[in-house]
């Protein structure tokens, strides 16, 4: 009997260690190391390029909306390129917080 309830005993502690193992390691996401594809051309896939966007790319920016997205467009026109992501600052309907909304997601190219 003795012997019983130590195989019991070993064979739910295997379980419960077991199956903690399992859950943590599907649980935790995975990471981007430095040299791994993520953190180098897969990134910008998610990026929007200011300077070369269509109006339905600019709206896919946190807080633009149709009417912002023309008016990037427009000012994008009249001044030339954008030299920086901030710069997009100057258009009127985009201040601070859209650009803090979308801090990473802007790529001027």
């Amino acid at each position: 009997m003795k012997t019983m309830r130590w195989i019991v005993t070993v064979g739910l502690i295997t379980w419960c260690v077991g199956g903690a193992a399992a859950m943590g390691v599907e649980d935790k996401p995975a990471r981007a190391e430095a040299g791994d594809a993520k953190t180098h051309g897969k990134a910008d896939a998610h990026k929007v390029n200011i300077n070369g966007a269509s109006k339905a790319e600019l709206m896919k920016l946190d807080g633009v909306t149709a009417g912002v997205a023309q008016k990037i467009i427009a000012y994008r026109d009249a001044h030339g390129p954008f030299k920086r992501a901030h710069d997009l600052a100057k258009v009127e309907g985009v201040g601070k917080e859209v650009l803090e909304k979308n801090s990473g997601r802007i790529a001027v190219k």
